[in-house]
């Protein structure tokens, strides 16, 4: 069968193992994995940012994050877990804890990026006019280091979602299935149409991603908004002749 006979095929798309029901499982996986590694970048990004303190360890806990091998560390978790958890849990937990290790970084990275990059006049004049660390934080710090921190979730997304595809080595679910399933059954089409579904889904959430932050991000910092020219402002009035 051609990959584009195995994608238009009916019997794919329906079913407990069709496409529609594994891309749900992707995205769910997904979805838990980026929410805890927001849980735990954006704050600890945050304060390091704030303070100055810790920053030497940002580099080097992203770098040391990235070197682990997945499939080392996603057996080595199930083989730790499993004789202790028998339900589906001990299969779930490694898989939510490979793709969480991969999505700190970037998400951590950035955010101490952004907030340490602000301009230091900018939260010199709010300490000028009174506000708590605390305000500097949210109010000064946060809305200008938003573009730089979107950017690091963006780039958590993609490798959750490209990397969700190893949940299939432990009998989860998913578009990984395809892949691994294929290989064992030497389908070579449902295997690229697996890798196909794969980068269509982390195409369509980058550009859902994308939409988001122009919404969220204020347009003075992305420079969509350009000063009005002189000819746009409203003319003066001309005195009355004596």
């Amino acid at each position: 069968m051609s990959i584009t006979g195995w994608l238009t095929d009916p019997a794919n798309w329906s079913g407990p193992d069709g496409i529609p029901t594994q891309v749900l499982t992707h995205l769910e996986l997904s979805a838990v994995a980026l929410a805890i590694a927001l849980v735990l970048g954006v704050p600890a990004g945050l304060l390091i940012g704030h303070t100055g303190r810790g920053s030497v360890l940002v580099g080097g806990l992203a770098n040391a994050l990235r070197a682990l091998p997945t499939l080392g560390v996603l057996m080595i978790a199930v083989l730790l877990i499993t004789p202790r958890i028998t339900s589906d849990l001990a299969f779930t937990i490694p898989s939510l804890l490979v793709l969480v290790l991969l999505a700190v970084p970037p998400i951590l990275t950035n955010t101490y990026a952004g907030v340490f990059a602000v301009d230091a006049a900018a939260v010199d004049a709010a300490r000028g006019m009174g506000l708590r660390r605390r305000d500097i934080l949210l109010r000064v710090q946060l809305p200008c280091a938003l573009p730089l921190m979107l950017s690091g979730i963006r780039a958590a997304a993609l490798q959750i979602i490209a990397t969700a595809t190893v949940a299939a080595y432990v009998s989860l679910g998913g578009l990984g299935r395809y892949l691994i399933d294929g290989l064992a059954q030497s389908d070579y089409a449902q295997m690229a149409g697996g890798a196909i579904l794969v980068a269509a889904l982390a195409l369509v959430v980058e550009l859902v991603l994308l939409g988001l932050a122009r919404l969220a991000v204020s347009p003075g910092l992305t420079r969509r908004v350009s000063p009005r020219s002189p000819r746009s402002l409203p003319a003066t009035p001309k005195a009355p002749a004596q």
